[in-house]
């Protein structure tokens, strides 16, 4: 869990910056900020084994010292790092139409997700996101993917042996991949698509790396990760299109997202996607639709299972509700306790730690005028832990979220989804998934810490647990499903 508010600010004044600048709200210059100790920084990002660097905590710092917006320079880049909900609301609805994702971000994404919602702007962002929000409609989410969730969830526990210790981490990442392939392809996919887990995690920590490197190596240099990278990502790509051009040839109706995007037409000009947008925003999914969601699940069996109160009501709203039947969609309007430990699970440990936006022109954000080309950052991770806004705010308090949560959080406080125009395209899918893995899992089966189990969080582009997270099963006598 993070440090006390005082630790953490007195360690990074004194690793991490020297001095602090003065603010200028009359010229609007710059917000107060710190002036960073740049090779400690760099150092402690390059080798974090012997000269840790914990951004999370370095964020919150700034937030904590600085109030509501903060500036500092990182070798080249100029960063305002926005920690009030209005400033947010600002550039991420306001002003939206003049914010970018950050180049930094498309040069470690491209070569992955291409021209994908994630990393797309403008006019083709605009022209895709069309095409792909019908996908996600709600009575698509609950008609056609709900019964996808429950039945790998039990899949899940039925393999589970009462006693044992599993690595719960790997078995929610495992999960939410076989959920999302169900759910994007089919039942079509390949046999060269054996050991696609292996793959996803291969192409994902070598994006983690990119991102979060002070050292951008090009991907032509054969280094070790490289070459894992250029494997796993060469045959991901030749399955995705695979499936693409089987698929552009059969007339078989499926309910997969892949069937719907392919089907997918603008109602002005009447073009559908191209093959190359098709895998990019397939890629783009396939990669973000199970990462985070695994991340969200692993935190929350981690916060059960020291919180056994909280669990003890989660557990008394499934019998009071599902009387030991597996749930369906159609149940979760009837588990609000459900849906408040999710969420309260995504405040303490949100699954994106981090955003950014690029101006593509001057703008003005609170007093100040942002130049073009600087860095705009958000931390989610910071907010969510601002106790303006969320009294104690280290304690795990899903009652925070009760009915009528959305009049008493201030708009943009809470974004695990971001906000705004570009809000992440899944989140309702991501949600239902959330839920109804949580009551499968849990009806069935408590999830007990190991011992000396110490978990602290780790900021890669997803929020992930510092190790494996290894919990002891104990099968519940009653939770036996009846359907």
């Amino acid at each position: 869990m993070p440090s006390e508010a005082g630790s953490v600010l007195e360690k990074h004044k004194s690793e991490y910056w020297r001095r602090t600048r003065a603010a200028d709200p009359a010229s609007r210059r710059f917000p107060n900020g710190p002036i960073l100790s740049f090779p400690r920084v760099v150092i402690g990002q390059m080798f974090p084994s012997r000269y840790p660097f914990n951004p999370l905590e370095f964020n919150l710092a700034i937030a904590r010292e600085f109030g509501d917006i903060a500036y500092f320079r990182f070798g080249p880049l100029r960063i305002y790092q926005l920690n009030h909900p209005e400033l947010i609301r600002q550039i991420l609805v306001e002003q939206a139409a003049k914010f970018y994702k950050p180049n930094l971000l498309k040069r470690a994404a491209r070569r992955m997700l291409g021209q994908g919602l994630l990393t797309s702007d403008g006019a083709l962002w605009k022209q895709q996101r069309k095409l792909i929000q019908p996908a996600f409609r709600h009575e698509r989410l609950t008609a056609v993917y709900g019964g996808v969730m429950t039945t790998h969830a039990r899949q899940l526990v039925n393999s589970f042996s009462d006693g044992e210790v599993r690595d719960i981490g790997d078995d929610m990442g495992k999960l939410t991949l076989a959920i999302v392939v169900k759910s994007l392809f089919g039942e079509d996919l390949p046999r060269s698509a054996d050991g696609v887990g292996e793959l996803v995690t291969a192409v994902a920590e070598a994006a983690n790396d990119r991102v979060n490197s002070p050292l951008q190596l090009p991907s032509w240099i054969p280094t070790r990760r490289n070459r894992r990278e250029r494997r796993a990502f060469a045959r991901l790509d030749a399955i995705i299109s695979e499936l693409i051009s089987v698929r552009r040839t059969s007339a078989a109706q499926r309910d997969d997202l892949l069937s719907v995007l392919l089907a997918a037409v603008d109602t002005e000009t009447g073009a559908g996607m191209t093959d190359r947008q098709l895998r990019d925003e397939m890629m783009t999914l396939f990669l973000a639709g199970q990462d985070t969601t695994a991340n969200a699940l692993t935190w929350t069996w981690y916060l059960l299972a020291r919180n056994p109160d909280v669990e003890q009501k989660l557990h008394e709203e499934l019998q009071r509700v599902l009387a030991g039947r597996a749930p369906v969609a159609a149940d979760l309007v009837k588990l609000p306790y459900t849906e408040m430990i999710i969420l309260e699970a995504m405040r303490l440990f949100p699954p994106a730690p981090i955003f950014a936006r690029q101006p593509i022109e001057h703008v003005v954000v609170g007093e100040y005028e942002i130049p073009k080309g600087s860095l705009v950052m958000i931390s989610t991770y910071a907010l969510h832990h601002d106790e303006r806004f969320f009294p104690q705010p280290e304690r795990f308090d899903p009652d925070r979220f009760a009915p009528g949560w959305e009049e008493r959080i201030p708009r943009y406080a809470y974004v695990p989804f971001g906000g705004g125009p570009r809000v992440c395209i899944g989140n309702g899918f991501a949600m239902m998934e959330s839920r109804l893995i949580l009551a499968t899992v849990a009806q069935r089966c408590k999830l007990r810490l190991e011992p000396n189990e110490e978990i602290a969080p780790k900021q890669l582009v997803t929020l992930r647990p510092s190790q494996a997270v290894r919990m002891r099963v104990e099968m519940r006598p009653e939770g036996n499903p009846k359907n």
